[in-house]
């Protein structure tokens, strides 16, 4: 997927210019979706959480049952010199990967030795706030013992982009999935939070989401400024009952909510210090 048009990608021991070619048509993952990715995001002459990116590609690929052919320190020192090949101050989208190549003698499960990895770099500009809207989607997420939600894996992502085009076909940036309890979970691409009464309130963790990087960093940063955030099970009655709601994750990092459904949010106080406060900390990280 090329969501920029300068890319650079690292593949067998070197950089190459543009989308190179990496996986082929017998290798596990082109026909059985045996890979897994993170993303983490360069803006404004800073690389926040790059370490912990890093880290999650290893955890996926372990939880896929493959073994890393590199260690987080390499994949991290690799991201930190892709990005020196673009203006130090590039809004860049930084994905690592990894892939089975090979089938065991039962062709379903992959052999563990033999994943591949790349890392793909490619200029992509950061959102601005201002028309980002919420309905909610028809589609669930998965059970832990339905899918293994505990990696970022690129299988997963089939689900998400049906939550995202759906939202879409309505006139919607992005939609709310509940979880098969029916309590939300997050939207097809970003963690969710929502404000009531000067509380900001957030899903709980639960295995049927993804509890990001940056969703971690915002709630240690609200608390920090003297915030109250609540993790806890939400339906949505209480997004209803919301007086504004924000979205975190990678590609914006913290976006506020201007439309839920038919009702207008407009920028609320506390998303606007969320973005401020991560702001300020991805400043604080520049090398």
């Amino acid at each position: 997927m090329a969501v920029g048009k300068e890319i650079v990608t690292w593949y067998e021991g070197q950089w190459h210019r543009g989308n190179a070619l990496i996986i082929g048509a017998a290798d596990h993952a082109a026909w059985l979706g045996s890979q897994v990715f993170d993303g983490a995001r360069q803006f404004e002459g800073a690389r926040p959480d790059l370490d912990l990116h890093a880290a999650r590609i290893i955890r996926s690929a372990e939880v896929m049952g493959m073994h890393p052919p590199v260690d987080a320190e390499t994949v991290q020192g690799l991201m930190e010199e892709g990005c020196r090949m673009f203006g130090a101050d590039a809004a860049l989208y930084l994905r690592p990967m990894m892939w089975s190549r090979e089938s065991s003698p039962g062709i379903i499960d992959a052999t563990p030795e033999s994943t591949g990895f790349a890392i793909c770099i490619e200029s992509l500009a950061m959102p601005v706030p201002g028309g980002f809207s919420l309905t909610v989607s028809p589609f669930c997420r998965p059970r832990p013992d339905m899918a293994l939600t505990e990696a970022k894996a690129g299988s997963l992502y089939a689900n998400n982009a049906r939550i995202m085009a759906d939202a879409r076909a309505r006139g919607y940036s992005n939609a709310l999935s509940l979880d098969i309890n029916g309590h939300v979970a997050e939207t097809a691409s970003t963690n969710v939070f929502m404000v009531r009464d000067g509380v900001v309130f957030t899903p709980v963790p639960n295995g049927m989401f993804l509890n990001g990087i940056t969703r971690q960093r915002v709630i240690g940063l609200l608390r920090d400024d003297g915030v109250e955030v609540v993790e806890s099970a939400l339906t949505l009655a209480d997004f209803e009952a919301a007086e504004e709601i924000f979205v975190t994750g990678n590609i914006a990092k913290v976006m506020p909510v201007a439309r839920y459904k038919e009702r207008d949010l407009g920028t609320g106080r506390l998303g606007a210090r969320a973005r401020e406060l991560y702001w300020d900390y991805a400043a604080s990280q520049r090398s």
